[in-house]
């Protein structure tokens, strides 16, 4: 049997199952799916599908706790009671409201991460939106997919990805990390609010924004939700300067806060867990288990010896087309397996801070192109379903294709600069 065709076949399959969603088979079915072919195949045996899974342990742990705050935060009502303010500071203006969700979006995700801008800013985004009484909610929440993976590397913590990288390797203090991403970061973001404003323009222009809003009352378990997410922000950063795994702070504090607010309340924690997006668990595992086969094909290690005799060619080579390669890549595949591929490739390869920055910063912002990119969009996706909203892989490539690409090519120029 031909292991690396049968292993690249259910890869690329999977991958397109996870992109296109066919029949509207849930994203996490696919992945799934992918990891049983690949066992049932023997591709794998049960211990190394079960070391691909546990690959991704603190993935799992980071997603659970960041869950749990943001459905709290969701039923003891700090997103209405956000949204309220945020419409008031908006004065009428759906301009200025575009502007204020997009700052918080840029705050949450440097501090939280970009899988939190998803599951937490989403639901209270569109709860400003039902409170202002917007007649097209959609550019509003678009910030929350977008804003997401544009400033995901601002901070090693704004995305997990980040991590992966770095993994086993040398991976940058705060200041080196700064003095490298920081320019980068503020052309990501600032291409990217241009961009995404320019496409919704239109409909933005003919909108309205109510303004006799009344704020909610703030109950003690929201603001104890409250008070978990600023402590849970805390933790991670704390943990990135310790190089610590985020995972278990962030599902600990989540699961701290969880319990303290059922016990103010006393209500049952099912009420909570039931309504918890576990589907992106399995997904997640799925796409773990794909990596780990596709990495006994030898690809890491092909890559590798690609972009270590192109970077000895010419490093202004090397990094954009790292770059641009794994910002194309990431959205074939998601930028979770593709961020696994690169750190491996990466670390192998000894490159430069430069070059190793181009593929971060592929992996991070060139998920902007389609919904699937990233674990990130996938999550806003889900959370825009629970509201009813669906958003179609041809609407968003469209927006995708005007926003990623100017912010793609600037941020790449940036660092080179």
């Amino acid at each position: 049997m031909n292991t690396s065709f049968y292993t690249c076949a259910i890869a690329s399959v999977t991958a397109a199952g996870v992109v296109v969603r066919p029949f509207r088979v849930p994203e996490a079915i696919w992945a799934v799916g992918g990891a049983l072919l690949i066992l049932l195949s023997g591709i794998l045996n049960p211990m190394e599908v079960w070391a691909g899974v546990a690959k991704g342990n603190d993935v799992y742990l980071f997603l659970i706790g960041m869950m749990l705050l943001s459905e709290l935060a969701r039923k003891e009502g700090l997103f209405d009671w956000l949204a309220a303010i945020a419409t008031s500071y908006a004065r009428g203006s759906p301009t200025r409201l575009f502007a204020l969700v997009y700052g918080v979006g840029i705050l949450v995700t440097a501090f939280l991460s970009n899988d939190a801008t998803a599951v937490v800013l989403t639901p209270a985004v569109y709860a400003a939106c039902r409170a202002a009484k917007v007649r097209d909610p959609l550019p509003y929440l678009l910030i929350c997919a977008f804003v997401a993976n544009a400033a995901s590397f601002v901070l090693p913590i704004s995305n997990p990805a980040n991590l992966v990288i770095f993994a086993g390797g040398d991976m940058p203090s705060l200041s080196r990390w700064m003095s490298t991403f920081m320019l980068p970061s503020i052309a990501s973001i600032v291409v990217t609010y241009l961009t995404l404003y320019w496409s919704q323009r239109r409909t933005l222009v003919a909108d309205t924004v109510d303004t006799a809003i009344a704020r909610p009352h703030l109950s003690i378990s929201a603001q104890l939700a409250g008070f978990g997410l600023v402590v849970t922000a805390a933790i991670l950063l704390w943990a990135s300067a310790m190089h610590v795994s985020l995972g278990l702070p962030t599902f600990l504090a989540g699961t701290l806060t969880t319990l303290a607010v059922l016990a103010v309340i006393r209500q049952n924690p099912i009420n909570v867990l039931r309504d918890v997006s576990w589907g992106v668990i399995p997904l997640v595992g799925g796409l773990f288990v794909v990596v780990e086969a596709v990495n006994h094909t030898g690809v890491a290690t092909i890559l590798a010896d690609h972009l270590r005799t192109l970077s000895a060619h010419s490093e202004v080579q090397a990094t954009a087309l790292a770059g641009t390669g794994v910002a194309l890549l990431s959205n074939l595949i998601n930028n979770l397996p593709a961020g696994l591929f690169a750190g491996s490739a990466v670390q192998a390869a000894e490159v430069s801070d430069r070059i190793a920055g181009a593929v971060l910063i592929g992996v991070d912002l060139g998920p902007n192109l389609s919904v699937t990119g990233s674990l990130a969009t996938i999550l806003w996706l889900t959370s825009l379903r629970r509201e009813g909203i669906e958003v179609s892989a041809l609407s968003f490539l469209k927006i995708g294709g005007v926003v990623m690409f100017p912010a793609l090519l600037l941020s790449l120029a940036v660092l080179l600069a």
